[in-house]
Formats: C-alpha cells, structure tokens, sequence
C-alpha cells in the first residue's frame, strides 16, 4: 500500500520530467534559436542530473513509506538544480529565476509549515547564491537583451502556469478520493458500533429466550405423544423442528466467542436450503443442479444466503408469484452466488443495497438483514451487486473468495 505522501512525490517525480524536458529545449532553444553562447557542459550536466535522479526517485517511491523530510529532500534537490541552472544562465538577470516561487508553492499544499517554512529558506537560500555567484549572460545573440527578458517572462508565466495546474489539479483529485474514503469509514464504522450494539443485546435477549424455548419444546414433545391424529402429529413435529432450530440459534448467540457452540462452525450451503424450506415451505425453489452444495462455507455466507432467500421469498409474495430461483457456483477461488425474484422490481434509479442498520424499505422490516450481510461481504472482501431480471423481479448477488485473502498493509 502507498504512503500518504506517495500521490504528492509521484507528482514531483512527473513534473520533474516536465523540467528535465523544459530545460533541455530551452538549452536547445537560446543556443540554436537565439543564438546565445551559454555554456553547455555545465548545463547538460544539470540536466543529466536531475533526470538521474528523477530515475531514481521514480523507482523508489512505489511500495515505500515516506515522510515529510523524504519529500523535503526531493524539493531541495530540485531547488539545488535550479539554483545551478539559473546560476550559469544570466543569475539573478535570467527570468526563470521565479520558479523558485513554484516549489515553494508546492510545498505549501503539500508539507506541514515547518517543512514548507525549511523549503522556502532553501529556494531564498538558491536564490541568492544564483544572484551573488551567478554568470551573466554571455553577449551576442540574435535578438536584443530587452526582447530577450521579455520573451523569457512569457515563457516562464507560460511553465508556471502548467506546472500549477497540473499539480493542483492531481492533488484536488487525490484530495477528494481520500474524502471519499474517509467518508465510506465513517459510514462503516457507525454500523459496525450499531452491529456490536445489537449483539450485545442479542446476547443478552437470547439468554432469556433459551428457557421458554426449551419448554416449549418439552410441551410440543406432550402434544404429539397425547395426541393421536395423524395431521396433528405432524403440525407439532413441524413445531418441534422449528423450535429446536430456534433454540441452536439463540445458543449461538448467547455463546458468540466459542467456535464450538450450536451454528457457529462452518455450514454448508444444503444446510442452509434445508432450514430455508422448513421456515418457507410454500415458496417454489429452483436452483442451477451443479450448485456446491455440500462445500464447507464460513457461517456469515450461510446467514448471507438465508437474507437474501427470505427477501426474495417476500418480494414475490407480494404480486403472488411464490417463486425464488437460485444460482451457486465456483468461478476460481470464488463463490458466486444470485438469487431471483419474481417481484414487483425496483427502479434502476433509486436501487441502492442498504449499508445501514435499522433501514429498511419493507413496513415490517428491521433493516438489519441486508446491513449484516454488507459487513459479511466486506469482512471476506467480497463484492455484492443488484440488477434487474429478465421480464420481472431483480436479481442480487454476490462474489466471496474461498481462499481468505491477506490485508494490504
């Protein structure tokens, strides 16, 4: 992972190619052009220098951290350059001496004042050595020496100008993606207290639940042995099955930290189907045949699936079409996963999958399914989208990789 700096030193390093180029034309350009009789060796070899290091620099900056002195000692060679180029050209007589303003602005936008304040003492530092030691123009030329000045503060408006544009504009754009996703953290984080908050809670309730659940599975286990009707026996077996999987359910919650309590160990995707239909046995469920059903998946996958099968179940119920198709397969190391529904849809341009707690566009809803599946889908770094169907309905689906994946540091 880049450093904070990184953005601003890969734009020193392509504005310092920008430089390289503008002082061999203009080299090119006073000597061929104008006619000027500089001295080349001393000024080729600032150039040579300076692409050197930018050579350097640009190998270096990727894949490292820096710090603000790292970026101060990238501005004072560019200023020591200078300070020597401007030197061998006319000193303090030669207009390009004012780029020493450009650097200092830089470092304004970029460095904290301590570091912009060290900057600028170096550019008035290379400044004044360019003005006292400096060689003036040497006589001659094609054009006269006012023509000259005037034409080379032009030229130098001209290369502020791009060189402050263009570092603007790469830093704004940095700027805002760096809001961007300090904002999207913002968000994370405020769900995550709200996920912590609602399983404490839940913790708490389900030790409260385990008691009475637990009786009235006991009480069910009566009925069917007191009663002799077929149809009955089996409504309360139906009762009892339900009972026992709230029951493994409230154990979990009530035992979060160990990996051994009841539905905290990997569940498989049949698994899943199975509670699904005893909770939904109305609901008409088509699936893809080569569908992994029986491949371990990691529990927060499991309660993924469960959200959006119930979700889907509910949006067909709503126009009566009691359908769900669903479509589980291996793409690489990746699950990928959709499930249809025959809804009333939704419009392209309100769909958005909530992220929040507590948000839900169902009058019954929580708003907490959808949320959790999102911090499941972030915490296997996974991708989760929702697109129309073909004819009616929508579909949404999801991409987890099965091999975890390491932190980018």
């Amino acid at each position: 992972m880049t450093s904070p700096d990184a953005p601003f030193l890969q734009t020193l390093c392509s504005l310092r190619w920008l430089a390289t180029a503008g002082q061999a034309a203009t080299i090119l350009v006073a000597t061929w052009v104008l006619g000027l009789p500089l001295p080349q060796v001393p000024l080729w070899a600032g150039v040579a220098v300076l692409a050197l290091f930018n050579t350097y620099a640009q190998l270096r900056v990727h894949g490292t951290d820096t710090a603000p002195v790292t970026a101060f000692g990238h501005i004072l060679v560019d200023v020591t350059v200078l300070t020597w180029m401007v030197g061998w050209s006319g000193g303090i007589t030669n207009p390009f001496g004012s780029l020493f303003l450009i650097l200092i602005a830089l470092a304004a936008l970029a460095l904290p004042a301590r570091w912009t304040l060290a900057v600028a003492a170096a550019c008035l530092i290379g400044y004044c050595v360019s003005a006292a030691f400096g060689l003036p123009l040497p006589a001659g030329g094609y054009f006269a020496p006012d023509v000259l000045q005037q034409w080379g503060v032009v030229a130098n408006f001209l290369i502020s100008v791009t060189v402050v544009l263009a570092f603007s504009t790469r830093l704004a754009i940095a700027l805002r993606q760096r809001e961007h996703e300090l904002s999207l953290l913002r968000e994370r984080f405020a769900r995550n207290e709200g996920i912590v908050a609602l399983a404490t809670h839940a913790a708490s309730v389900a030790h409260e639940l385990n008691t009475p659940l637990a009786t009235m599975t006991l009480l069910a286990d009566d009925i069917a042995e007191q009663n002799q009707s077929t149809d009955v026996r089996e409504d309360v077996e139906t009762l009892r099955e339900l009972l026992v999987q709230c029951r493994e359910r409230v154990l979990a919650l009530a035992a979060p930290a160990s990996p051994d309590a009841p539905g905290r160990g990997p569940s498989t995707a049949l698994q899943v189907l199975e509670q699904w239909r005893l909770v939904r046995p109305t609901i008409t469920l088509s699936r893809n045949p080569d569908a992994p059903l029986t491949r371990p998946l990691d529990a927060g996958v499991g309660h993924l699936l469960m959200v959006l099968l119930n979700n889907a179940a509910e949006a067909g119920e709503q126009v009566g079409r009691a359908e769900v198709e669903l479509s589980l397969r291996i793409e690489g190391d990746d699950l990928v996963g959709e499930v249809r529904d025959f809804g009333p849809g939704f419009d392209t341009r309100k769909a958005v999958l909530p992220g929040t707690l507590f948000s839900s566009s169902k009058s019954e809803g929580m708003g907490v399914g959808l949320a959790l599946s999102h911090a499941t889908i972030e915490r296997l770094h996974g991708e989760m989208w929702m697109r129309p169907a073909q004819g009616a309905g929508s579909r949404v689906g999801f991409r987890i990789p099965l091999v975890p994946r390491e932190e980018t540091p």
